[in-house]
């Protein structure tokens, strides 16, 4: 088949767009049918309207019968209030073999040519579309615009390099998003800027930049561009051209690839392979449809990846870590060592990416070998290929965390979804010897399980170095995997808030910060000592060049989130390792169950006086006695014990919405990123100062206003009741939830003393009107908010009603020090009615 000449076009269709967002709206929560979950997030655009991004997991993508295969997927509603796709990514694709419709057979049989193989370029990927008022949307896979975790996100320097393109051709935003919105269209681009982020390849600044490599109709079904007109449009608007070779023969096209394997390069650079784009059909009678899939280099790709880092880590003056291929790769790193000898300035330019594939060809050729050979001669020697993609056992999972990142509830969530091991490092109770105690468990927990969890936060490389060596010494052939929980420096006031909202949310609920029962500014004083030793993981020396696979994880998303990310990541890794993956209900379940259900069974004080820990067991030890002699103690002779007094019953003392901390934090952050100093000085002051609130809420009635409005009280304060008495028994809750509220975020108002957010309480789903037969959320206060901090500590939060009262008669002007500022979008949180108990 020729090379299509002419653009595809087709306008999208409203029914089309409504039956697909219907089948992933209906996916959203649990009890969905067809065995998947699509995750909302929603985001604001530059104009101002809400864009909702859909997320599956990337297992899912190999079920029949999705509403869409897109991998990348914005939607909004336009002013007419008609469902739109926005931006519009590739079908998931993937590697041969990987499913039945990418093995060699069925692609011989039932794929066409043309067929494009593009060189996939090393960066993130990047959309860009066009709405209706001829707004540029520019995002990253699964999300648009700032990001509270990173100072610069990825659709943020997406954006600034689509101004810098567009600027070398005299062109704007605006002309882009018009065409693009006539095209119907979203062009995909790989961002390859070392300065931002460097992956595997590097890109100096000459070769930094956009690289389209793809232009699809904004449509559920894949259509896309061929590679011609893809470079055409790349010409006309300055951005970069991704690399692609045309085939005709799919038979041509295998021996291509077969080739280019033998070196893992293409044009003089190191590749992990090639995207392959087609058309392809499910059987005879079917339709040709627009089709990828990709050939990944596994070997002698990873071969030669292994002598690039052990290369560097000689030249580094460390140890190699040799995984595999070992006899060849000595033999390499001995040839290596006689070349730098010779001329000490290959190693400088090394280091700067230079001349590894030339170090390389030399020794292949000095030994009259090809990559290909080394592979087959390994295979019929018999040696021992230890491929991480078959292992099937002996994985340690370590995590590398503070305090509140929530390492513990991850572990108990895959504990749940796989049956894996699970070893605490407070398990154990004795003083001595407790690091070596700790790898002997894990060691001892692999008898039993294929992977261990071992539940530390491992946050200082000595620690990590500990673990690795000492359970080596005992399972030779163990694996390790990293939970790297990002801590960068910049982001610490960000990490802190969500780490102590945690923390001090789950009260005692915790082996050894018991928020419940010690001073806040104690528990906040064991955090940061866990913060101020934090040391990253670096994969590329010693001790973390042991671990096999480093997972990044974000300390502020959601567990729910990092559990995804942990699943895929080393689903990816050790395919042999899973059975039937989770649907999203599983995940969904596994974390319900490890936030509501675990209770620690040991509990240990981390406080300095050893002394006094020491009686204080002593004590309980002696108390358990006591109950288990019938109240007797043994030292005591037989004296009866003094009973204690019974406690009063704390009283309810205000019912208030609790909102997510890290929600309340990113809108902040997203208001204030760019606004001058003069507007964003108290703000940055709070977060300076660390007067930003740990938790939010809103008030909705206090005790003390239940005089001056007795049916709001009694209306709560008997919501409060029933609740307390539905709970299951034993159950120890004593602030239950009530109702949800949905709690729109309208306005930030701030004075030089406090500020606080004037939000309007709706129903659950956002809407204003409540459903009949419910009555509407009633606030004692004259203006419903939430106080994000204060000044100073003197300055106590209730002052936010005295300072909006003022707001409310007088406005915000330069006379008063009072100042305000918009909410972009429709923000509306999900908030936790609840009663508040007094801590009597």
């Amino acid at each position: 088949m020729a090379a299509r000449e002419t653009a595809p076009y087709r306008g999208q269709d409203v029914h089309e767009v409504r039956t697909m967002l219907q089948g992933l709206e209906s996916h959203q929560k649990k009890g969905g049918r067809g065995g998947f979950t699509a995750r909302k997030s929603t985001f604001t655009a530059p104009n101002g309207k809400p864009v909702h991004s859909w997320k599956m997991q990337d297992w899912d993508y190999k079920k029949p019968n999705l509403p869409t295969y897109a991998r990348g997927l914005f939607t909004y509603a336009d002013d007419q209030g008609n469902p739109q796709i926005g931006v519009r990514g590739y079908d998931k694709f993937f590697n041969v073999g990987e499913v039945k419709k990418t093995e060699w057979k069925f692609v011989e049989e039932n794929t066409r040519g043309p067929y494009e193989l593009s060189v996939k370029e090393n960066g993130c990927i990047i959309f860009m579309s066009g709405m209706d008022d001829g707004t540029l949307l520019v995002c990253s896979k699964h999300s648009m615009g700032p990001r509270a975790d990173v100072d610069v996100s990825h659709a943020m320097a997406g954006e600034k390099w689509v101004e810098k393109h567009l600027k070398s051709m005299g062109k704007t935003k605006e002309e882009l998003a018009f065409k693009l919105r006539e095209m119907n269209a979203t062009v995909v681009a790989e961002l390859c800027d070392d300065e931002f982020e460097e992956h595997v390849l590097a890109y100096n600044p000459e070769t930094s930049g956009l690289y389209l490599h793809g232009i699809n109709l904004n449509l559920p079904e894949f259509v896309t561009y061929p590679g011609h007109l893809v470079h055409k449009f790349a010409d006309d608007w300055g951005f970069k051209k991704a690399i692609y070779v045309m085939e005709d023969d799919i038979g041509k096209v295998k021996t291509f690839l077969d080739h280019v394997a033998e070196t893992g390069a293409y044009d003089g650079r190191e590749t992990e392979g090639f995207v392959i784009r087609c058309q392809a059909r499910d059987s005879a009678n079917a339709p040709w449809e627009d089709w990828f899939f990709k050939y990944k280099f596994d070997e002698p790709y990873l071969m030669y990846r292994q002598w690039r880092e052990c290369t560097k880590s000689v030249i580094a003056g460390n140890t190699p870590k040799i995984r595999k291929h070992k006899k060849i790769t000595e033999e390499y790193l001995l040839y290596a060592r006689k070349q730098f000898h010779k001329d000490p300035k290959l190693m400088k330019s090394y280091l700067q990416n230079h001349g590894i594939i030339s170090l390389r060809d030399d020794f292949l050729a000095d030994r009259g070998l090809k990559g290909s050979d080394v592979i087959r001669q390994e295979i019929e020697n018999g040696e021992e290929l230890d491929s991480a993609g078959g292992a099937t056992n002996n994985i340690v999972i370590v995590p590398v965390a503070t305090i509140g990142c929530g390492k513990t509830t991850l572990a108990i969530a895959l504990v749940k979804l796989f049956g894996w091991g699970h070893f605490q490092n407070d398990n154990i109770e004795t003083r001595t010897n407790r690091p070596q105690k700790f790898a002997q468990a894990c060691c001892n927990g692999l008898l039993e399980h294929d992977v261990m969890i071992a539940d530390r936060n491992n946050h200082q490389r000595r620690e990590r170095e500990q673990i690795i060596k000492d359970m080596l010494a005992v399972v030779p052939e163990v694996r390790f995997v990293a939970l790297h929980y990002i801590h960068n420096r910049s982001n610490y006031d960000r990490i802190r808030q969500a780490t102590q909202a945690r923390v001090l949310n789950r009260g005692d609920n915790h082996q050894t910060i018991q928020a419940g029962s010690k001073n806040p500014q104690e528990i906040i004083g064991i955090m940061e000592g866990f913060l101020d030793r934090f040391q990253r993981v670096n994969p590329d020396a010693p001790p973390d060049d042991a671990f096999d696979l480093v997972i990044d994880l974000d300390v502020n998303t959601d567990s729910r989130e990092n559990l995804e990310v942990v699943v895929e990541k080393l689903h990816a890794q050790y395919p042999k390792l899973f059975g039937k993956m989770p649907t999203g209900d599983d995940l969904d379940n596994a974390i319900d169950a490890a936030l509501n259900d675990y209770k620690p069974d040991i509990k240990v004080d981390l406080s300095r006086n050893t002394g006094k820990n020491q009686s204080n067991k002593q004590q309980s030890r002696q108390g358990q006695e006591n109950v288990r002699n019938g109240g007797s103690s043994a030292g005591g002779r037989g004296q009866v014990q003094k009973q204690p007094q019974p406690k009063k019953a704390p009283r309810l003392e205000f019912i208030a919405a609790r909102l997510p901390p890290v929600r309340i934090t990113r809108v902040l952050e997203a208001m204030f990123r760019d606004k001058p100093p003069e507007m964003a000085s108290f703000y940055r002051t709070l977060q300076q100062t660390r007067r930003i609130q740990s938790e939010f809420h809103v008030t909705i009635i206090h005790r003390a206003s239940a005089s001056q409005f007795p049916q709001l009280w009694e209306r709560y304060s008997g919501l409060q009741e029933q609740a307390t008495a539905n709970q299951t028994e034993g159950s120890t809750n004593t602030e239950p939830e009530l109702a949800v509220c949905g709690v729109r975020l309208e306005r930030v108002v701030w004075d030089s003393r406090v500020m606080c957010f004037v939000v309007r309480l709706m129903n659950e789903d956002g809407d204003e009107n409540m459903a009949e037969g419910k009555e509407g959320w009633e606030t004692a206060n004259p203006v419903p908010h939430v106080t994000i901090g204060t000044a100073s500590q003197d300055i106590k939060p209730k002052e936010s009603n005295d300072m909006l009262a003022r707001w409310l008669k007088e406005g915000a002007t330069a006379e008063n020090g009072i100042n305000d500022m918009m909410v972009k979008g429709h923000v509306v949180l999900s908030g936790s009615v609840r009663g508040v108990l007094s801590k009597m």
